[in-house]
């Protein structure tokens, strides 16, 4: 469909989580919002065969000239922000809810004297209390069905109270047990306000008598054999749990907030925004943030305080920030002429929000943070010309006769010393060349610059082999170890560049080294006095640091795994130790080396293990043996 949508995101720029997307047109106006359990799913069946598409939807995107997309923690929240949206922006290929129609809410009339519960699609009754919106109307009212007998709130309108009163007979409701009648005296006044703030407490969340009771009496179905109840009553606690997933897409009328998220690496750092105006969110936004070098926590936040407002949206009463600013107090002061010049009323107060609805909130902003940071970062490292220019530049500053279309960079990892590994990762023309990869289990180094030693010599020496000489090796046009890089990278500083130069040199090669400190990002040159430091903007570093995370996270991954190996094969094999077992010691030592070392007496510590087991643990690991 490249035809009709030539702007079509990539693919892996688009996140698997569930959100809300927004197709927007040339002017930037916002024609169709939509909501996906998984966005890379749904947002890719846009760009199908157009034969394969509804007339409206491919007028849709034949109109559209950008897409974009806001990640939330679960589907119920990307529903109740793309009611939100439809209703902020009504798009012109939307057609639900663009109507006065809305979700229902609970209400719970508690300033009544004899308060009521029901559910309406209409807000604005003083003195009630509201729970929502919800968006399955049925198990609201599934839910309530069974509040009412837990709770037993009225639930009759007032023409039918009077009724009741001046018949001196509740309704069917009170014959069967989900209302407790106050409209013949069965309770007092006072009692049944007591009800209905227990049941307006178990819908915030801090009541879970009713759910205990299900399912106290779900279990007891089973072990009667009536599956039939039991099956019931596992809907009905469904039910009732997916009313109270918290919604934080729908915050207090009264809620005027701006809430920052950030995301960064050793080189870029990413910013995303929702703006809460009346409860809603009117706005969500992300972008990179310029620094020429790694700031601070606090320095990025005083970045988005003085960059991240508009005529459009000034400061809100209420600012969220992931940390605090040096000077809050200034800040404050500041934001607040700010608003105040715009035209609105009240100081700022800056903030970090630890709970609530608005810390909930500012975690789902900083997910969005990071998905805008790994979007910048995937269409940097795609851009042609830009790895052209960075592999020229780092021909440039090592000196190298030519730039290195191939790079293979070594990282080593190790847990306390146990399970020592190392991997290996080539990047051709910029690009990962993963069926290249290779990772290797080393034998017991010192400490790294032995295992970058062994490993660097381990390649080299396949470097120097024929395909006659090595039956392992196959044909040069699959083997990723066939081709000689042009340079190799080592994910350290001095000591380990100078441990593989050393690799190269001991089987006669002569392969251009470098190493890439993580800590101030330097690049490290054999016997060198002083590192290569390069722009923190330099698309160079940008590649170099990339090719270095990538054997990080081989590395890493690759330890991991054998430490589970290691597990299984060194405790789990041990009779009388089960996984259980296994995870209680290393819950208590932290590693297998340190179950090692431990005494008996250490051992016997352990809940669960006897003297016999204790003694059989420490013979089979210090023996080398399985103890009879």
């Amino acid at each position: 469909m490249s035809t009709i949508a030539p702007w079509r995101p990539k693919p892996a720029d688009i996140p698997t989580q569930p959100g809300v997307y927004r197709f927007l047109n040339s002017r930037g106006v916002v024609i169709y919002v939509g909501k996906a359990k998984n966005l890379r799913n749904r947002v890719g069946s846009y760009f199908a065969s157009p034969d394969r598409l509804l007339e409206r939807t491919r007028r849709m995107v034949e109109t559209a000239r950008s897409v974009d997309w806001t990640v939330v923690q679960t589907e119920r929240a990307a529903l109740q922000l793309e009611y939100a949206w439809i209703k902020e922006f009504q798009p012109d290929f939307n057609i639900r809810f663009r109507d006065d129609k809305s979700y229902p809410y609970l209400v719970v009339t508690l300033s009544d004297d004899i308060p009521r519960v029901f559910l309406s699609r209409r807000k604005g009754i003083e003195g009630a209390k509201y729970f929502g919106p919800f968006s399955n109307s049925w198990a609201l009212r599934d839910t309530l069905s069974t509040l009412l007998r837990a709770f037993p709130v009225r639930s009759c309108t007032q023409t039918v109270y009077r009724k009741a009163q001046k018949a001196g007979r509740p309704c069917l409701l009170g014959d069967i047990g989900k209302c407790s009648a106050p409209c013949v005296d069965r309770v007092t006044p006072e009692e049944h306000k007591a009800l209905a703030i227990g049941l307006a407490s178990f819908m915030d969340g801090k009541d879970d008598r009713v759910l205990d009771t299900l399912r106290y009496d779900m279990m007891q179905a089973a072990e009667r054999l009536d599956f039939e109840r039991a099956a019931k009553l596992r809907d009905r606690i469904d039910a009732i749990e997916t009313i109270l997933v918290k919604n934080t897409m729908v915050l207090e009328d009264r809620v005027d907030a701006d809430v920052f998220g950030i995301a960064s690496d050793e080189l870029h750092a990413a910013a995303y925004v929702f703006r809460v105006r009346g409860g809603r969110i009117r706005q969500a936004r992300g972008w990179v943030l310029d620094a020429e070098q790694t700031p601070s926590p606090a320095e990025l936040v005083e970045t988005l305080l003085r960059d991240g407002f508009d005529e459009s949206f000034p400061p809100a009463r209420t600012i969220v920030v992931p940390h605090a600013p040096r000077d809050q107090e200034l800040w404050s002061e500041r934001l607040s002429e700010q608003r105040s010049e715009a035209g609105e009323r009240g100081s700022v107060e800056i903030r970090v929000a630890k709970r609530g609805e608005l810390a909930t909130l500012a975690e789902t902003v900083r997910i969005n943070a990071r998905q805008t940071l790994q979007s910048f970062l995937s269409q940097r490292s795609s851009d042609v010309v830009a790895r052209s220019a960075a592999l020229a530049e780092i021909a440039d500053a090592l000196h190298l006769e030519e730039a290195p279309l191939r790079i293979e960079c070594f990282d080593v990892s190790h847990l306390g010393g146990e399970n020592p590994v190392a991997s290996m990762v080539v990047f051709e023309d910029g690009v990962p060349r993963r069926e290249h990869y290779r990772k290797f289990a080393l034998d017991e180094p010192r400490d790294d610059t032995a295992g970058i030693y062994e490993v660097v010599s381990r390649r080299a020496k396949r470097l120097l082999q024929t395909p006659e000489e090595s039956e392992e090796e196959k044909p040069a046009s699959k083997s990723g170890f066939a081709y000689p890089p042009g340079l190799l990278v080592i994910d350290g500083g001095v000591p380990q560049v100078n441990a593989a130069r050393r690799a190269l040199m001991d089987v006669g090669l002569d392969i251009p080294v470098c190493g890439l400190a993580k800590r101030l990002e330097e690049i490290w040159l054999p016997d060198a006095d002083y590192p290569v430091i390069l722009p923190r903007s330099s698309e160079a570093l940008f590649m170099l640091q990339r090719v270095r995370d990538e054997a990080h996270r081989v590395a890493i991954q690759y330890q991991r795994s054998t430490r589970k190996r290691s597990l299984r094969s060194e405790l789990v094999d041990i009779p009388g130790v089960g996984e259980s077992m296994a995870q209680a010691l290393l819950k208590t030592f932290g590693s297998v080396a340190a179950v090692r070392n431990a005494e008996v007496d250490q051992l016997r510590r352990v809940p669960g293990i006897g003297p016999a087991l204790a003694e059989r643990i420490y013979s089979s690991l210090h023996s080398g043996a399985k103890a009879p």
